[in-house]
């Protein structure tokens, strides 16, 4: 979700307020992906490097997070989307740290759609504590270096409960991955869309998801294969 603080720039506003509208497309894009049957939608919302900004841009954020997830409790529950979460959650500030949980534990048994937000997210870092943990669980004989699959490296990541994605889209017009999901788009579809992010409606939602339709997945098979 890229390009609130142009979005703002333009305007002749500041960042925050970029940030600030950037909601009202959260909850478009998360309504329209219910409404669409789509089972699972990850935002990335805020990365390691985004701990690098100016101090009032993080604390902006932060902010932003802890009322829209009180705005937004309703809006999940009737609407039976579950909250998930997943990065460093321990570098959240305690405040969010419990408001996230609440609202998570508040929805967990919701069925419709798993909304998945990134925060604090870095797929790097992530690969990098997954290898941790495998390599701890074979130093402890509780798994053999010679079983490690695919499958034993999903377990170990934040996503592991999550499919691998179909179609990752980025506003803003940046071409770059940006550390995310690195692992899990290994076969995505890549989206590309010159709109900022307080501008994404529904319809540019469409739009992907049409091209998405349009293109033929192969997964390294050829077109006679597949068709």
């Amino acid at each position: 979700m890229d390009g609130n603080g142009r979005w703002a720039k333009q305007k002749g506003m500041l960042r925050a307020f970029g940030h600030e509208n950037g909601t009202k497309s959260v909850r478009e894009t998360v309504e329209a992906s219910a409404e669409l049957g789509i089972k699972n939608l990850t935002l990335y919302a805020f990365s390691t490097e985004n701990w690098n900004r100016p101090q009032i841009e993080v604390d902006t954020l932060m902010r932003l997070l802890v009322s829209s997830l009180k705005k937004e409790i309703k809006t999940l529950t009737n609407n039976n989307i579950k909250l998930n979460a997943i990065g460093n959650l321990n570098l959240l500030p305690k405040k969010v740290f419990k408001e996230l949980q609440e609202v998570i534990d508040i929805t967990k048994t919701n069925t419709r759609m798993t909304l998945t937000l990134a925060l604090s997210y870095g797929s790097r870092e992530e690969m990098v504590n997954a290898v941790k943990k495998i390599s701890n669980k074979v130093k402890n004989n509780i798994i053999s270096a010679e079983n490690i699959d695919e499958s034993i490296i999903n377990e170990h990541l934040y996503t592991q409960n999550l499919p691998d994605v179909d179609l990752l889209i980025r506003t803003s017009g940046e071409q770059r991955i940006s550390n995310f999901l690195l692992w899990q788009i290994a076969y995505a579809e890549l989206y590309f869309t010159p709109v900022l992010w307080p501008d994404f409606k529904k319809q540019h939602l469409y739009d992907a998801i049409i091209e998405y339709q349009n293109r033929e997945r192969r997964f390294g098979k050829t077109s006679e294969q597949i068709s």
